[in-house]
C-alpha cells in the first residue's frame, strides 16, 4: 500500500487564499478549490463540496467521479455533519451508520462544514480509497481551509 505523506497545510492555505482572493462567486471559488485540493492531497479519489438548498444537500463543485446528487440532512456522513454541525472524520466508512456508498472504492472520508451568517451551507467532502487515510492534521488543516472558504463568501 502506497504511504501517504504529509501535506504541507500552511502553503496550501496560502495557495487558497491567493487563488480566491479577488473572487466572489461560490461556485468558482468552491470549483478552484476542489480542483487545488484534488492536486494537493495524497491518496484521495474524490473531493468536492454538496450545498443546502431546500433542506437537502445538492451536489456542488468537485473532482472525482460522478457521485450522488441529492444527500438527505442527518443521512450519511455528508448529511451527518450537517445536523450535527461539525466535522466528521471516518476511518472506515463501512463502519459508519448508515453511510451512503456513492463509490463502492471509497474507504475512509473526512467531512467539514461550511458556514454563512451562523448556518451550515454546504459542507467539503473528500473520500479516499485506503482506510484511516485522515487524521487530526487532516481535519484542522481542512477546517483552516473552509474557514478561508467562509471569510471569502461573508
Amino acid at each position: 500500500m502506497l504511504e501517504v505523506s504529509e501535506t504541507n497545510y500552511d502553503l496550501l492555505q496560502k495557495q487558497v487564499s491567493s487563488l480566491i482572493e479577488d473572487e466572489s462567486n461560490m461556485i468558482a471559488i468552491l470549483s478552484n478549490i476542489s480542483a487545488l485540493l484534488n492536486d494537493s492531497l495524497d491518496q484521495i479519489n474524490w473531493v468536492g463540496f454538496y450545498l443546502v438548498e431546500d433542506n437537502e444537500l445538492i451536489l456542488g463543485p468537485f473532482q472525482g467521479h460522478p457521485a450522488c446528487v441529492h444527500i438527505a440532512i442527518g443521512k450519511g456522513v455528508c448529511g451527518t455533519a450537517v445536523a450535527k454541525d461539525e466535522s466528521q472524520l471516518v476511518a472506515d466508512v463501512n463502519a459508519f451508520p448508515g453511510h451512503i456508498a456513492c463509490d463502492a472504492n471509497s474507504k475512509s472520508e473526512i467531512v467539514i462544514p461550511i458556514h454563512k451568517d451562523s448556518n451550515v451551507i454546504g459542507v467539503l467532502d473528500i473520500d479516499a480509497p485506503i482506510t484511516n487515510r485522515f487524521n487530526n492534521e487532516d481535519k484542522q488543516g481542512l477546517e483552516n481551509i473552509v474557514a478561508i472558504i467562509e471569510n471569502q463568501l461573508s
